[in-house]
């Protein structure tokens, strides 16, 4: 096996337009790295919080918002070094039981950003079924494009909190860069959520 190979078929770049697909007032926020770099390719959004730090923060960011906003849909889209570096993130959004978050792992077993490092799910740790342990009720690894379609229909039907395990490859893709203010970022999203004069709030 090659140093980039991964046991995962699907590719991000396919994947994640997909969920984002006919969004409405989805909240999305992506672990940074290629998670950003995708969803960034998939359109900026307003509603995007692309992470351009903070590894292991973008779960927790997501259980921020989804406890702030019970209403509004929100979508974690993070790599699985990301995912292994925060498992305790796990256990406090089962506890917490938002039911409007979904945890989407883009799972290539690699540290893409730092070398194509094989991360431990290369080696058989299964995110998805610490998930379930952890407590959430809905957990699953997908490994089919077809499946893509019912994840993102489960994400919008808000009966979590759920977590998906999907399996890509690891190929190295052209960067697509969201903006880098982080004051931009936040500024953005809360307008779009409060209106012109969140800024005033």
């Amino acid at each position: 096996m090659s140093e980039t190979a991964s046991s995962g078929t699907l590719r991000r770049r396919e994947v994640v337009p997909a969920l984002l697909a006919d969004r409405g007032e989805l909240l999305v926020v992506a672990g940074l790295g290629a998670p950003a770099w995708d969803i960034t390719a998939a359109g900026d959004h307003p509603r995007n919080l692309p992470l351009w730090g903070g590894m292991g923060g973008a779960a927790m960011i997501g259980l921020g918002l989804a406890l702030a906003q019970p209403k509004v849909p929100v979508l974690v889209i993070t790599g699985d070094g990301e995912m292994l570096m925060s498992l305790g993130a796990l256990a406090t959004i089962a506890v917490a039981r938002p039911a409007n978050l979904s945890v989407v792992v883009l799972d290539n077993e690699h540290y893409g950003e730092t070398g194509m490092q094989p991360t431990h799910t290369g080696a058989g740790v299964d995110l998805a079924g610490i998930a379930r342990a952890a407590g959430f009720p809905q957990a699953s690894r997908v490994e089919a494009m077809d499946d893509i379609a019912a994840l993102r229909d489960a994400v919008h039907r808000c009966d979590g909190p759920l977590f998906a395990q999907v399996k890509i490859n690891a190929e190295a893709l052209p960067l697509v860069l969201p903006p880098r203010e982080g004051a931009l970022l936040q500024a953005r999203m809360r307008e779009s959520l409060l209106g012109p004069e969140a800024h005033l709030a």
